[in-house]
């Protein structure tokens, strides 16, 4: 008679294991195979938040949190930084010929809620975001100077040739500044001779 407990107590354990070994299949056919595949059920996400739902033979609908859109600055909304005046020899045989130009940049905000900020809070980002342009003055002044010692006076004293400037300079800085979006280059003097 123990024998024969023992015979149905194994059968009720190879069972379990059984059962056991089917759910651990299914489990990992719905979270690993391919969503185009038949299944019991699919897993639904909130990318928003990245939590995982579980819906049964049913489709769960899930509000994502609305995320404020950022502000597109246009020309004239940012915040400026002049780079101060230059005088650069030009690239001429006789070496007499020169320019002399004051620049400002133009930078958008890098605080998506720089609009929404109280008065106080908006200086005090204000004189942050200027301390993190000045430190960076070195690069964009190199910058300058490098590309226009490459210049010559034709390539200069046309209005083409000082909005193809601008657009170079703009890019350059873009480069070097990937963490800031300038926004546009002025010419406050711009001499050539």
């Amino acid at each position: 008679m123990f024998n024969k407990i023992l015979k149905v107590l194994n059968v009720i354990t190879q069972v379990i294991l059984l059962i056991a070994a089917i759910i651990s299949m299914l489990t990992a056919y719905v979270v690993f195979a391919p969503d185009d595949l038949p299944k019991p059920f699919r897993l639904v996400y909130d990318t928003t938040n990245a939590v995982p739902v579980a819906a049964f033979g049913a489709v769960v609908a899930i509000t994502p949190t609305p995320t404020p859109e950022p502000k597109h600055y246009l020309p004239g909304e940012g915040i400026m930084i002049d780079l101060s005046t230059k005088i650069i020899n030009l690239v001429d045989p006789g070496g007499r010929k020169y320019i002399r130009l004051t620049i400002v940049v133009e930078f958008a905000p890098d605080n998506p809620e720089y609009d929404t900020l109280p008065e106080e809070e908006k200086t005090a980002y204000l004189t942050e975001f200027e301390a993190k342009l000045n430190a960076r003055l070195p690069i964009m002044d190199d910058t300058v100077i490098t590309l226009l010692s490459t210049k010559t006076y034709e390539d200069l004293y046309t209005a083409d040739g000082k909005e193809k400037l601008r657009q170079e300079i703009m890019d350059i800085l873009s480069q070097k500044l990937p963490d800031l979006k300038i926004l546009s280059i002025y010419f406050t003097e711009f001499v050539v001779q």
